[in-house]
């Protein structure tokens, strides 16, 4: 995937969504994304890295526990051949609820 088609797949969850976090001059009212990079595990051998492999982080904020929301989230994530680890939260000093999608994609050039 490239680095514009993994905002494209964001934006197709139809919610507002920003790279890491929102403006905090413009708070954002749940349900909402957040996405962000977390690092990498590249494939490399021979001095060189054959292949650049990347953590991806998907995290779905919302004010009450929205299983169709998660279930239309995760039914994009294997239509795009993706695997990932979930991961649910509250937080309580924010009341609200975090969903986290962690997986590693193969970014590929054409960022």
């Amino acid at each position: 995937m490239t680095k514009q088609e993994v905002n494209n797949l964001v934006a197709s969850i139809g919610l507002p969504y920003a790279y890491y976090q929102f403006d905090e001059q413009h708070p954002q009212k749940p349900p909402f994304v957040c996405f962000f990079y977390t690092g990498s595990s590249d494939l490399y051998a021979d001095q060189s890295n054959y292949q650049k492999i990347t953590g991806l982080s998907i995290e779905l904020y919302s004010a009450e526990k929205d299983f169709p929301l998660e279930e239309k989230i995760e039914t994009l994530l294997n239509n795009n051949g993706l695997t990932y680890y979930k991961e649910e939260n509250y937080i309580r000093s924010e009341r609200i609820w975090q969903t986290a999608y962690d997986m590693e994609i193969i970014i590929t050039r054409g960022e």
